[in-house]
């Protein structure tokens, strides 16, 4: 495993992380989930990412996870770090979504229930608050820190501007944000817009969410759409995303891919850790052979400027 800087900071994360959004809730098996994350644990994945609503059923991931920390990795707590988020809808009234310092607060104490921990080591706020003040939140981050629950804090889906304006409201309190995390891959972009070049100045780690853009950046669709697959069950992605100009892009990242000696997915996962301000990349797995595969992508990370030129020509044509 390579491990990159967070930022500015002292905390080193793997290359690649793993993320639990998927396939390690109480609807999935118990011990699929469990040796997926030893494998990653043996190969180096130090970061495993929760957020309070993973699941299915919400809060269910976060309960796995603190039954498996309990059982196999409880001597190892000190050389993982754990994070989880809150922002998203997690029960009914005023107080369950959003960023609220109310909501906040009472969320991490749930999640740390459920984790069986006394700290998470990266806290998050998971998503931008249309009418909290955006002071109001960053507190409720701060005070956070300073009650000992989480050793350090971070962002979730902001924009460049309002991110800026987060990571201001954080140092200036004394609590650093360390670390932002975006939807990124080949197929949506939007951070190179602004919010790569805010992170680097303020010396904020970046560990994209979706690489694989919910599965089209690999070989599963270049021949149609597999019975089992996200597509046709309609899991965070739809049938109709999957068209002609699509596919025939597709298929020709995946040429650059093989002339490279890697699967599309390799490609499409080292194309993101190509960035020196990347500091790790989230993948998920639901099942131990797809985790070690995705790890394949770290053998070949270097691309040649020709590589770039028509992978970009390729992604401008969509």
């Amino acid at each position: 495993m390579q491990y990159r800087r967070c930022g500015k900071s002292g905390i080193q994360l793997p290359a690649v992380s793993l993320g639990l959004w998927h396939n390690f809730g109480g609807t999935d098996v118990f011990e699929n989930g469990r040796a997926i994350l030893r494998t990653a644990f043996d190969n180096g994945i130090t970061h495993f990412d929760l957020a309070n609503n993973y699941g299915p059923p919400p809060g269910s991931a976060e309960g796995l996870f603190g039954r498996i920390l309990q059982t196999d990795f409880k001597p190892y707590r000190d050389e993982m770090i754990i994070s989880t988020k809150a922002g998203y809808y997690m029960w009914e009234g005023p107080y369950g979504e959003w960023g609220s310092k109310k909501y906040l607060v009472s969320s991490l104490d749930q999640s740390l229930q459920r984790l069986q921990l006394d700290y998470v080591d990266i806290f998050y706020h998971h998503r931008p608050d249309p009418n909290t003040p955006l002071e109001e939140t960053m507190r409720a981050l701060d005070l956070i820190v300073r009650q000992g629950k989480a050793l350090y804090v971070g962002i979730s889906n902001y924009q460049a501007a309002e991110a800026r304006k987060a990571i201001d409201i954080l140092q200036q309190m004394g609590t650093p944000c360390l670390i932002h995390q975006p939807k990124y891959s080949m197929l949506e972009r939007w951070i190179e817009n602004g919010l790569l070049d805010v992170l680097e100045e303020k010396g904020v780690g970046c560990i994209p969410f979706s690489p694989l853009a919910q599965g089209l950046l690999t070989d599963r669709y270049l021949h149609g759409i597999p019975a089992d697959s996200r597509a046709a069950l309609g899991h965070f992605l739809k049938a109709n995303d999957i068209t002609e100009q699509r596919l025939l892009q597709l298929t020709r990242l995946n040429a650059i891919a093989e002339s490279r000696g890697q699967k599309l997915a390799h490609m499409a996962l080292a194309w993101i850790l190509k960035d020196p301000n990347i500091t790790s990349v989230l993948i998920g797995a639901s099942k131990v052979s797809q985790l070690q595969d995705s790890l394949k992508c770290l053998d070949n990370i270097k691309f040649s400027p020709e590589e770039l030129e028509q992978i970009n020509t390729i992604l401008a044509e969509h």
